[in-house]
């Protein structure tokens, strides 16, 4: 008996210091670009929920945006040997032999802040901030609400390969074309300023330019709002065109403030990146499975469950922004 008790505090002393000897998990969260603020706050939910769960964690993004940019990083992963490659994907196809070669590799592969539209199969799980068929139609609601229901109105997008922003987009279409309480409102352009400030005011400029009689312009990215309302403020023309769209309340403040932008819509990124770690390294340690209709806790967040198609949402409905609110929020 004695010998047998030796035995089994030597296993299981070889077992406490295998597993002290064990290598931290790593994550790795790939933007869409470099140089854009609105990453900074998703990144500081990896970051912060790496440091209080024990795991490494590391940002990487191409310089711009385009469909395929994204893949030599992904490549660079695989061979790294990551745990977890999280994912704001630029395009939702160009990016599918590569994301299956990482799961092959026994890689769990989530898109956070934006998913592979109708090619779901090549990642394990979503990370979204709301409810996305719910952004277009919240939109054009808040637009609407801004320019007495009726105008021209125009669309400042980030790239045209963008997943999320095209979703939006459709459901803005849809939402114009098939709601009558719409019916006087006319979408005349739809442009894109490539999540680039430059080539974003360069549209922006232009849309003014070319319709004369516009009376609101939609940017659903960080980086065209704000961009868009510098122009706007520059000209000095707020009372005559209205800019809304999805903001970053830090970078938006003073347009608030100065009356150039009304209101504007977003999430918490910083949820989406809390909420990645702690679903990642739960389904790595076996605590959470990854199924439809499992549900789990996360701490600051609640019950989150894992909806249709391995989805899940950090928030139930976007976050609108006004002067009443808008130093409530600092991110």
């Amino acid at each position: 008996m004695k010998k047998s008790l030796l035995i089994g505090l030597a296993a299981g002393f070889a077992m406490v210091t295998g597993a002290l000897a064990a290598d931290p998990i790593k994550i790795v969260y790939i933007g869409k670009n470099t140089g854009n603020p609105y990453f900074d706050s998703i990144t500081g939910g990896f970051e912060d929920a790496c440091e209080k769960l024990g795991c490494e964690f590391e940002f990487v993004a191409p310089a711009t945006a385009e469909a395929t940019s994204q893949i030599p990083f992904i490549e660079a992963q695989i061979q790294r040997g990551v745990n977890v490659i999280g994912i704001a994907p630029n395009s939702p196809d160009a990016l599918n032999q590569v994301l299956d070669a990482a799961k092959a590799k026994g890689i769990l592969v989530l898109t956070v802040n934006g998913d592979l539209v109708g090619n779901e199969s090549h990642r394990d799980a979503t990370i979204l901030p709301v409810d996305f068929t719910k952004t277009g139609p919240n939109q054009i609601e808040l637009t609407g609400s801004l320019i007495g229901y009726e105008g021209e109105i125009a669309i400042l997008s980030a790239t045209t390969e963008a997943p999320d922003q095209n979703t939006w987009i459709a459901a803005m279409n849809e939402t114009l074309k098939n709601d009558p309480k719409y019916a006087k409102m006319t979408l005349v352009a739809t442009v894109y300023g490539d999540d680039q400030p430059e080539k974003s005011t360069t549209e922006m400029e232009a849309l003014l330019a070319n319709y004369p009689n516009l009376k609101a312009v939609i940017a659903p990215t960080t980086v065209g709002i704000a961009a868009a309302a510098q122009v706007v403020q520059s000209r000095g023309i707020a009372d005559k065109v209205a800019v809304t769209g999805l903001g970053l309340p830090s970078e938006m403040r003073d347009f608030i403030k100065d009356g150039t932008v009304k209101a504007f819509q977003l999430w918490s990124p910083y949820n989406e990146g809390w909420l990645a770690v702690h679903f990642a390294l739960g389904v790595l340690d076996g605590s959470i499975k990854n199924e439809v209709g499992n549900t789990f806790e996360v701490e600051n967040l609640g019950t989150i469950k894992i909806e249709e198609k391995n989805a899940m949402n950090t928030q139930a409905e976007l976050t609108t922004f006004d002067i009443n609110n808008i130093d409530n929020f600092n991110f």
